[in-house]
């Protein structure tokens, strides 16, 4: 079962300079940075109310979020979703002709569980199902 929406991923060309709009204008409070080896990505994450906002600035240049970069600019990349047992909910995705990003999860930031659909399937939105704590 889908739970909440855990975060919404955001691409920024640079953490250091968002995070100024983040804590200056919006009042909120970077409580989590760290290293995603695995999605060559740099996180920041921010809390409001029981939602994350995650700031994602790549580490390499042919990653997946250096790339969306390059092809639409900075903003939203996906919206996440906290399940109960990401397993059971990507074989539902694949059973019902979703295309899977992720055949099985991954570890992603805070070492939760991950695994993305990919937005040909979900109608222009990069969906990531998620398992675990947010930092």
């Amino acid at each position: 079962m889908l739970e909440k929406i855990d975060h919404l991923g955001i691409a920024v060309h640079s953490i250091a300079e968002a995070r100024l709009f983040y804590e200056q204008t919006l009042g909120l409070t970077c409580e989590h940075e760290e290293e995603v080896a695995s999605q060559q990505v740099r996180t920041a994450f921010f809390t409001v109310g029981e939602t994350h906002i995650e700031l994602l600035e790549p580490t390499s240049e042919d990653c997946a979020v250096a790339k969306f970069l390059a092809n639409r600019g900075e903003g939203i990349h996906h919206v996440a979703y906290a399940c109960d047992d990401i397993k059971s909910h990507l074989a539902q995705a694949r059973a019902s002709g979703c295309q899977l990003i992720h055949e099985t999860p991954i570890i992603g930031a805070g070492g939760k569980q991950v695994a993305f659909l990919h937005p040909k399937s979900s109608h222009g939105v990069l969906t990531e199902l998620c398992s675990g704590e947010t930092p």
